[in-house]
């Protein structure tokens, strides 16, 4: 009788994946990363164990946004918990200024939203330019 081999934490081999997003549109690459991050491009994916890869996004900026005024139009809102703390970025704001932030924020509502979630938003690493710390461990390009 076969049994399905299911894969433990200590077995989980990581890759570090290479992304550059020049010329890509945003929602695409972000999806693409989410399913890196969760490990289901894996044969031995498992949905309670942390099986994904490390992820490197370069060239941050400069992706596409699909949309006539989505720039202008779409807001991220914050909140610290006080009466009347509600502030809002635009779009191009958040790309101008806090650009890791914006990756970071798409990517996590794609993710479990648990400890396993937190977790694997850790190995994304998202820089603006070209440049970046971990030439040493890329082994792959997307």
């Amino acid at each position: 009788m076969k049994m399905t081999q299911v894969t433990k934490p200590h077995e989980v081999k990581r890759e570090w994946i290479l992304i550059d997003a020049e010329g890509k549109t945003f929602g695409r690459i972000l999806t693409q990363v989410a399913s890196v991050l969760r490990g289901k491009h894996k044969p031995s994916f498992t949905p309670n164990v942390d099986c994904g890869d490390y992820v490197v996004i370069i060239n941050a900026e400069k992706a596409i946004f699909k949309g006539a005024n989505k720039m202008n139009d779409k807001e991220y809102f914050t909140h610290s918990g006080y009466f009347g703390s509600t502030k809002s970025k635009k779009l191009s704001e958040m790309l101008e200024n806090q650009t890791e932030k914006l990756y970071k924020l798409a990517v996590r509502g794609m993710l479990p939203k648990t400890t396993l979630g937190r977790e694997m938003l850790k190995k994304l690493k998202v820089y603006v330019g070209p440049e970046h710390p971990h030439t040493a461990q890329i082994n792959k390009e997307a």
